[in-house]
């Protein structure tokens, strides 16, 4: 793609400025490291053009506190840029720990409750699902219904899902979608995460 220009533009009846707005899903899987970290970047964005982003948190500790988190809600709570929400779906499960997977998985289920309503009242201009293709991939929520949700939500409103295991159905649906490999990580030496690169 030459200077930004698109390598084919479709006889869809759009104008370059509609086709350019149109609403995005954006999906990060893959093994490797950097899905949620891709999607906090596009947050950064996001709150930078003044949108209001609603953050929800499937499979991490609500008791992990990313460093992501503490600068967005800084962001959010300093009267600049767009408004942030932050929501913890999961106390203490994660994909490596699934105990009491029954208390989890309705936690998923009310975590994509709350995410309908949300998409529904036009809440915020991007969500980031950080984590969502896990719920799905297990089983906890049907993809067909989420692709059908996201197909027919209104206004304007950008969602990125991240997680490992995407389901194929919303990577086939999805506007964009990046596989993150790894080709090396500290971890296949020994070596556990750290400060300031994994929290």
């Amino acid at each position: 793609m030459p200077q930004g220009q698109p390598s084919v533009v479709p006889d869809d009846g759009l104008t370059t400025r509609q086709r350019r707005n149109r609403p995005l899903v954006v999906v990060h899987t893959g093994v490797g490291k950097g899905k949620s970290t891709a999607a906090f970047g596009l947050a950064l964005r996001a709150w930078n053009q003044g949108w209001p982003i609603g953050v929800f948190q499937f499979v991490k500790s609500a008791k992990w506190r990313v460093g992501e988190e503490r600068a967005l809600r800084v962001l959010g709570d300093s009267g600049e840029g767009g408004s942030v929400a932050w929501h913890k779906m999961g106390e203490g499960w994660s994909w490596v720990q699934r105990d009491a997977q029954m208390d989890n998985e309705a936690k998923a289920r009310e975590g994509w409750e709350q995410v309908k309503r949300d998409l529904a009242a036009e809440t915020y201009r991007l969500y980031v699902l950080d984590e969502f293709a896990y719920p799905m991939h297990w089983g906890w929520v049907d993809t067909e219904e989420v692709v059908e949700v996201l197909r027919d939500r209104p206004g304007t409103q950008h969602v990125v899902i991240t997680g490992r295991n995407a389901p194929e159905k919303l990577v086939g649906f999805a506007d964009l979608v990046t596989d993150m490999s790894k080709v090396k990580h500290p971890m296949d030496v020994g070596q556990k995460g750290q400060r300031g690169i994994e929290w």
